[in-house]
């Protein structure tokens, strides 16, 4: 089998109806969900399949639905003996990516989301926070621009998705100065839906509880290697993985990094596993345009069948 990435989305992936196909086609997936659900006191299946949609997007209830959908999908991958080369996820992606690896079992990383999420959500309500796609500048732009209102209030980098398509979070004042300086330059500035300033230090009270969480699991050495959102590296020391995963939360994503290795590494398959398309249209932007790399978008019975069967 040629050299194959396992790709796993977070937060803004996630629809009303998400997974339930296969929640009605394996008795593995209905029983993933009874594990969920016996965790978060959540009814996630009637979430996950019925909504409504703005109680789905509430961050107590995403982080555990989306990956119990992403958890769902990898099972059945799993299940006809296909395991991963390397894999990586987006933010709360990779709770998803660490059990791929090896590193978590599923029951953990849904106990470690639901924290998570619960965590952040608090903090959210303490401090009111935006943030903003910044479209068509480079990284080092955007930062310079973000150093500049910084002295102001709480504004970073949040996520660095692709070569031209920057995230920036924190406080809404200073979020808007940054997006005002990127549109003198040209940038587009998207406001995004999100309840919180994630990935920023408006929510610092969140990481430091959230390790002392994470140092009370049992983290193994990856089985398979794993590229993380903060470093856009690997690591093989557990305690190190725990480290890196506590500042995850205020740190930013380095996406655009983490495929630029996984091209580096040779990868030549890309399969997104999980709810939506979002990755997929982040590799394909990334990709340069001759590449031979082919990708996979895992969110259904029929994409699931389609990618068992080509790389089976």
């Amino acid at each position: 089998m040629k050299k194959t990435a396992f790709l796993f989305p977070g937060q803004g992936s996630q629809a009303v109806g998400m997974g339930l196909d296969l929640y009605q086609e394996y008795d593995f997936v209905r029983e993933l969900f009874d594990m969920a659900e016996e965790i978060c006191k959540i009814n996630l299946s009637g979430l996950c399949f019925k909504g409504p949609m703005e109680e789905l997007t509430t961050t107590v209830n995403l982080q555990p639905a989306v990956t119990a959908v992403n958890l769902a999908f990898l099972s059945a991958i799993e299940k006809e003996g296909i395991m991963p080369d390397v894999s990586a996820g987006h933010s709360l992606g990779e709770y998803s990516a660490l059990c791929a690896s090896g590193i978590v079992s599923k029951k953990d990383a849904l106990s470690l989301v639901f924290k998570r999420g619960k965590l952040m959500h608090r903090e959210s309500t303490k401090h009111k926070g935006a943030m903003h796609a910044i479209i068509g500048l480079p990284i080092d732009t955007v930062f310079k621009l973000v150093s500049e209102v910084q002295k102001e209030g709480v504004v970073s980098v949040a996520n660095h998705n692709t070569e031209h398509q920057i995230v920036i979070t924190g406080a809404p004042d200073q979020v808007e100065k940054v997006s005002l300086l990127a549109t003198s330059q040209g940038a587009r500035a998207i406001p995004l839906k999100v309840s919180g300033a994630w990935h920023s230090e408006l929510i610092k009270d969140a990481e430091d509880e959230f390790k002392v969480f994470l140092d009370t699991f049992n983290f193994s050495a990856p089985k398979r290697p794993l590229v993380h959102n903060v470093t856009a590296g690997f690591e093989m020391n557990p305690d190190e993985v725990k480290s890196i995963m506590a500042k995850q939360l205020c740190n930013p994503v380095k996406w655009y990094d983490s495929m630029q290795m996984l091209l580096a590494e040779e990868v030549e398959i890309f399969a997104e596993i999980g709810p939506g398309r979002v990755l997929t249209g982040l590799l394909k932007k990334i990709l340069p345009k001759e590449s031979p790399c082919k990708i996979y978008n895992v969110n259904n019975m029929k994409s699931l069948e389609m990618f068992l069967n080509d790389v089976a």
